[in-house]
C-alpha cells in the first residue's frame, strides 16, 4: 500500500487530513483529472496581456470569448482510445475532460482588436482596453 501518509503535526486541521487518507481508495479519480488552467496576468495602459498553460489541448478545442470585461477560456481535453486483443489497461492517468477559467477586469475591453495565439501548450492573449462594445468569440492561431 503505497497510499498511506504518515499524519503532518503540523498540519492546520489533522483531524480532516486523517478522514480525506481514510476516504482516499473511495473517492472519484476522474474529478482530479480534470485539467487545469493557470493563467499570469499583466497589465499596461492600453492593454491586457494573459499567458494560460493549459497542456495537451489542440488549439482547435479551445473556447475563448471576451463580453464587455469578462474574459472566458474554456479547453476541452479528449483522451485517445487504445483497444487492446489480449490485454487490459490496469491505470490510465491522463487528463482529460473540460476546464473553464472565467474572470473580469476592470476596464472594458476591445473584442475587435484582441488576439489569441497558442503555442506548446501556453495560450497568449493581448486585449486593449476600450470603452464599450459587443461580445466575439475569439480564432485561435
Amino acid at each position: 500500500m503505497n497510499d498511506l501518509l504518515p499524519i503532518d503535526p503540523f498540519t492546520v486541521n489533522p483531524f480532516e487530513d486523517t478522514l480525506r487518507g481514510m476516504m482516499r481508495p473511495w473517492r472519484m479519480d476522474q474529478l482530479e483529472r480534470v485539467p487545469q488552467i493557470r493563467i499570469d496576468l499583466t497589465e499596461s495602459d492600453t492593454s491586457y496581456s494573459i499567458k494560460a498553460d493549459i497542456p495537451g489541448v489542440r488549439k482547435e478545442d479551445l473556447d475563448v470569448r471576451i463580453e464587455g470585461n469578462q474574459v472566458t477560456i474554456g479547453a476541452e481535453v479528449k483522451k485517445e482510445r487504445e483497444e487492446k486483443k489480449n490485454g487490459r489497461v490496469l491505470r490510465s492517468e491522463r487528463q482529460y475532460g473540460y476546464a473553464s477559467r472565467s474572470f473580469s477586469l476592470p476596464s472594458s475591453l476591445d473584442d475587435a482588436k484582441a488576439e489569441a495565439k497558442y503555442e506548446n501548450g501556453v495560450l497568449e492573449l493581448t486585449i486593449p482596453k476600450k470603452g464599450s462594445g459587443n461580445g466575439r468569440k475569439l480564432s485561435v492561431h
